[in-house]
């Protein structure tokens, strides 16, 4: 009822363009806009290939790389309304936005039998900057629905990083290498594990977090981000 009210009151209205939206939504014309990545991808790291007709198959990197994780799942492009609510979201405060992004991702992503949701952790001095981890709204949104448990205190982020989409090849992998640790080992033996973080940007990060939760004993890890960086 009171709901109701003050939907008449303040109409809720689109986090992008400001206009009409279901609450809690984006608008037809922004959702429309999405660019969704869809197969054929990688079967293990989920990246979208230029051939329309084709099946899921293994990337080259992932045929010659062994991966920490059984699959990466993104759901869109990093690119337009997507980015442009990542960063409201991430960089402008808009915690809001947790609810129609994670909409989007419990729409297009179905939960395979998991234990426990872990969310991709920000070092104490971004989190202290920030005032919030995207990556754990994110989660709260798909455990909600999921009713799973999120375990954000185990997987810590023990040593700051310069952003990923800064650097450069081997770059990469050593900015972020040693960078994660775990608490208590025994949080994640023989649990099947869904990571979650923001943005897919090279797969370091996600790749450095699968190595640490496997060494902690995690049984089995799959990935999903809200959106990706592809160079097509």
């Amino acid at each position: 009822m009171m709901k109701a009210f003050l939907n008449l009151i303040l109409p809720p209205i689109c986090p992008i363009c400001a206009q009409g939206a279901e609450d809690g939504r984006f608008c037809q014309r922004c959702f429309d806009s999405i660019r969704f990545i869809k197969s054929p991808i990688c079967s293990c790291c989920g990246t979208p290939f230029v051939a329309e007709e084709s099946e899921d198959h293994l990337c080259g990197v992932c045929i010659k790389t062994k991966r920490p994780f059984s699959k990466a799942r993104s759901i869109g492009f990093y690119e337009g309304n997507l980015l442009e609510a990542i960063h409201r979201f991430k960089y402008n405060g808009k915690t809001s936005l947790s609810k129609p992004l994670g909409k989007i991702m419990l729409d297009r992503f179905s939960p395979n039998n998991y234990d426990l949701i872990v969310p991709v952790p920000l070092h104490r001095a971004r989190l202290k900057e920030r005032g919030f981890n995207q990556s754990l709204l994110l989660a709260r949104e798909l455990a909600r629905t999921y009713k799973l448990p999120i375990d954000y205190l185990n997987l810590k982020k023990i040593r700051a990083t310069d952003a990923q989409i800064n650097l450069k090849g081997k770059d990469r992998v050593a900015n972020v290498k040693g960078a994660f640790a775990v608490e208590d080992d025994k949080a994640f033996d023989g649990k099947r594990v869904l990571l979650i973080d923001d943005v897919y940007t090279t797969g370091a990060t996600i790749v450095e977090c699968g190595k640490v939760l496997k060494k902690a004993g995690a049984k089995d890890i799959d990935v999903l981000t809200l959106a990706r960086v592809v160079n097509l």
